[in-house]
């Protein structure tokens, strides 16, 4: 097998250099000496064409390593990014890039043995910024939008660049006119800011929709209740979102019945389902909401019923004798005007109230978190209040119009809360794309970006990723490490198949040690060579049997296309991905600019070999 190592001392530019000194001295020599002048101009016009010969080689191997040296951190006008999806609307553009191949892995793994600090300055701000320099030319990086329906994993430590290509993901999707909603656990203002930007940019700001429990007065009121088609949907909904220490959670499907039955009471006194009003009938007590659906039944079923119940009544004053005293009407005339609502909220009324509370203690935290202060109004809103003035919108209006909603969670302030609004959201937005595969025949498409996954992640979602396609949802997620789906669904099994319905990777900066193994082991191998210098003596003691030998051994080893350390070790806003279909590329991302006032990119320093370059530039078509 023939190897030639690509990072030896450039002996072609030695054998150029040698050949042209002895043409220069043949050449000088030939106009002092009088006598057999042809003789020496021979030889430095053969000495010349001979290291011209080497002039090739060695211009490549110069100019390999020139490209090791790095380039500055390149910025993108929206306009430019426009003009992409313009050009190309059935494709995502995701930056610059080259195909990673065996090459390439063989040419990083070269490097690293002899070691990039002795021909690239070192810069450990920066990291390998050496690796996109492996390859002689970038195009950018094109993957179908319908490609992106299988979903997107975007995996990075923090500051790796995942809010910057998450900025160019919505600001392409909102381009394209589709439906967008940002999940964002930590509430980053400025991709924030880049939505609203992107609907301003088409003219459409009124398609921009808000949430952050952080600004009540600025926020949008969501009502996670508002599609349904049965009572048992609404429950399973919240239900979801309770914490459960097994899969057949006793407690779990306690609170799902009773939220079933307190949910068709309501339905069927003529008022809305809303988690404030469910949590007062839960905590409460349902003995108001029973005598309210008892007359409503009665009204409607059973004429001159008041007269009849009368003795039943008697002297009732409050709810809970009234409604007592109904029961017993209703049991006595239930043969003849029977309602599985009425059981169900009578089995509640009469179920001991010490053992209630034990069985839905799981649950009445959560509601709790849900209504508690400003967000009882943003999560319940009443359309009916004039004092309010705040808009109400939900999943199924976002879906319906092709809004663009950014949620903020506020995760930071409030951990728990923010999990759990970002949860009963997300069952919501399955419910939505239920009611999309049952009664809808052509599906718009709607674009799902969620940041810091792990913090949400519930059955929910789970099941998005598993049949979010056919309802037209493309997911694109984005977290840290494999770890944090391993801690929050509190199994490594089920974190896997979270992963396992992601079919394109795209892996930033990633430092967990497991998280990089996940990664590059996702990637095909690749059969990589290996030189081994040997060297060997032995002696005896007769000195005419002293014997050695040194020799080279060329060994070709299965081994990682992309080596899991280098992850780690990746600059800012650059990536390696695993797209649909099985093509690997090295990437990099540019800063999407907030307007046309900022400088071009042409005009952005150029600190090619400086700390202040962890990026490279490049064409922008």
């Amino acid at each position: 097998m023939a190897y030639n190592p690509p990072w030896r001392p450039n002996f072609e530019l030695a054998a150029l250099a040698s050949w042209l000194g002895v043409g220069l001295l043949a050449a000088c020599l030939s106009g002092l000496w009088t006598l057999h002048q042809r003789p020496l101009q021979l030889t430095a016009v053969l000495a010349i064409l001979l290291g011209l010969r080497w002039l090739p080689a060695a211009l490549r191997h110069s100019q390999r390593r020139a490209r090791l040296g790095g380039q500055p951190l390149s910025f993108l006008d929206p306009e430019r990014l426009t003009a992409h999806g313009q050009r190309r609307p059935a494709d995502l553009w995701l930056g610059w890039g080259f195909d990673w191949s065996a090459e390439h892995a063989q040419l990083a793994l070269d490097l690293i043995r002899v070691g990039p600090e002795r021909i690239v300055p070192a810069h450990p701000e920066l990291g390998a910024h050496w690796l996109h320099g492996l390859s002689p030319r970038e195009a950018p990086v094109w993957l179908p939008v319908a490609h992106s329906a299988g979903h997107l994993l975007i995996v990075g430590t923090t500051g790796s660049g995942k809010t910057r290509l998450l900025e160019l993901l919505v600001a392409q999707a909102v381009a394209r006119g589709e439906a967008v909603v940002i999940l964002d656990p930590k509430g980053d203002q400025e991709l924030q800011a880049s939505a609203r930007r992107a609907c301003a940019r088409r003219g459409e700001s009124q398609r921009f929709v808000s949430f952050h429990p952080a600004f009540p007065d600025r926020s949008h009121r969501i009502d996670p209740l508002y599609s349904f088609n049965r009572a048992t949907e609404l429950a399973s909904r919240i239900a979801a979102i309770m914490p459960s220490v097994t899969g057949n959670d006793p407690f779990k499907s306690f609170a799902q019945m009773a939220l079933s039955h307190v949910i068709g009471g309501l339905i069927t006194a003529g008022e809305r389902p809303n988690l404030v009003n469910l949590r007062r009938y839960l905590e409460g007590g349902v003995e108001t909401l029973l005598v309210r659906v008892l007359r409503r039944v009665f009204d409607a079923q059973i004429p001159g019923w008041e007269r009849r119940a009368a003795r039943y009544l008697g002297k009732a004053h409050d709810a809970t004798a009234k409604a007592r005293g109904l029961v017993r009407f209703y049991q006595d005339v239930r043969t003849q005007h029977p309602s599985t609502v009425i059981d169900g909220l009578v089995s509640l009324f009469e179920h001991d109230r010490v053992h209630f509370s034990k069985m839905v203690a799981s649950l009445l935290p959560v509601l709790n978190m849900l209504t508690a202060g400003e967000l009882g109004p943003l999560l319940s809103p009443d359309s009916d209040d004039p004092e309010d003035p705040r808009p109400i919108t939900a999943m199924a209006r976002i879906v319906e119009r092709a809004q663009v909603a950014y949620i903020g969670l506020d995760a930071l302030s409030d951990g728990m809360v923010g999990a759990a609004i970002g949860s009963i959201l997300i069952a919501d937005l399955a419910a939505v794309a239920g009611d999309r595969y049952n009664y809808s025949v052509q599906h718009r498409p709607v674009n799902v970006f969620v940041d810091e996954a792990a913090e949400i992640v519930n059955d929910p979602l789970i099941q998005l990723l598993n049949k979010g396609r056919g309802a037209g949802l493309r997911l694109t997620i984005a977290t840290q490490t494999f770890a944090d789906f391993a801690a929050r669904t509190g199994s490594t099994a089920k974190a896997r198949q979270v992963l396992g319905n992601l079919n394109t990777l795209i892996a930033l900066r990633v430092l967990d040690s497991e998280t990089q193994e996940y990664v590059t082991a996702s990637l095909p191998k690749a059969r990589l060579k290996t030189l081994i210098h040997t060297q060997a003596t032995s002696t005896q003691r007769n000195p005419l049997l002293h014997a050695g030998n040194v020799g080279q051994q060329l060994r070709e080893e299965v081994s990682e296309l992309f080596q899991p350390a280098l992850l780690g070790m990746l600059p800012n806003l650059h990536y390696i991905a695993r797209l649909a279909g099985g093509r690997i590329v090295k990437g990099r991302l540019p800063i999407l600019r907030a307007s046309r006032a900022s400088p071009t990119a042409s005009e952005a320093p150029r600190a090619g070999r400086g700390p202040q370059s962890p990026g490279a530039r490049g064409p922008a078509d």
